[in-house]
């Protein structure tokens, strides 16, 4: 049986001559326009910590600094436990890619945040937006010229498209829609960091100006534990993702994602630079 593309995207080698070293590649089913989609370099980076052999508990917390472009080919990962207490553990994370002459060059850096969860009282004072059942709402379709990461999600905008017309005159950066993997496959912490980035720039809905961006920091916080996340399955996920300041040729990106039940999963926030 052909394995999902996002298990592919996320396949590592562990090295026989160190604890924590990988080796993996990038996907051409999760391509952006000029390089790898920035939630799959993520949700490599905690693939790396999640088959560490000494990991502790499961992700809280995940962020990730993309420091340089990553390139097509391989690439090395190292997963460094830096703390382990009773039941939290801190990591560190490093991406390298080999460069012209040879040596490797860090691309993209990272630290991990795990915990061994316990029962304790708990609440939520962000409530999922009310909106329209899945069923309800279009399916939306771009184009495979657009960028290959696309075409492997499922999403059905609610509010927030991107622009019928590049004119200058965008002035609102909320998007809310639901999402899932167009091929069915369980969800798990890996595809949960991938999807907490499958939002265009809001930057581009603010002005509708298509201007280059990039991300450069991410940050993930994960508010389940692998027990609810095996409960949902292959269902949509609602995301609501929003700008929040614009200036100096960065913005920062705040996003949510529900489950269909209402229950908050993960938060996330990003700064990103647009260039003018």
């Amino acid at each position: 049986m052909n394995k999902h593309p996002l298990d592919r995207a996320l396949a590592l080698a562990h090295s026989d001559l160190r604890v924590g070293q990988f080796t993996g590649a990038t996907s051409p089913d999760y391509w952006n326009m000029v390089g790898p989609f920035g939630g799959t370099t993520a949700a490599v980076m905690l693939q790396a910590v999640l088959r560490h052999p000494d990991l502790l508990g499961e992700p809280v917390a995940l962020t990730v600094n993309y420091a340089a472009a990553v390139l097509e080919g391989e690439f090395e990962l190292v997963a460094v436990p830096i703390r382990t207490n009773r039941s939290t553990q801190h990591w560190t994370v490093q991406m390298s890619q080999a460069g012209p002459d040879g040596k490797l060059h860090v691309t993209t850096t990272g630290t991990v945040f795990t915990a061994v969860r316990r029962e304790t009282w708990g609440t939520s004072d962000l409530p999922m937006p009310e909106v329209p059942r899945p069923e309800a709402v279009e399916r939306l379709s771009i184009g495979p010229a657009r960028a290959a990461w696309l075409q492997q999600y499922e999403m059905r905008p609610i509010l927030g498209l991107l622009p019928a017309e590049w004119n200058g005159s965008g002035d609102a950066s909320e998007t809310r829609m639901w999402v899932r993997d167009a091929e069915p496959r369980p969800l798990d912490f890996a595809a949960l960091a991938a999807l907490s980035d499958a939002f265009f720039p809001r930057v581009w809905l603010r002005r509708a100006t298509p201007v280059p961006i990039g991300t450069v920091s991410i940050t993930t916080y994960f508010h389940v534990d692998s027990a609810l996340l095996a409960e949902i399955g292959h269902g949509f996920l609602l995301g609501r993702a929003t700008g929040q300041q614009f200036r100096n040729g960065y913005f920062d990106q705040a996003a949510q994602l529900w489950s269909e039940a209402g229950v908050l999963l993960a938060t996330s926030n990003q700064i990103v630079y647009f260039k003018e």
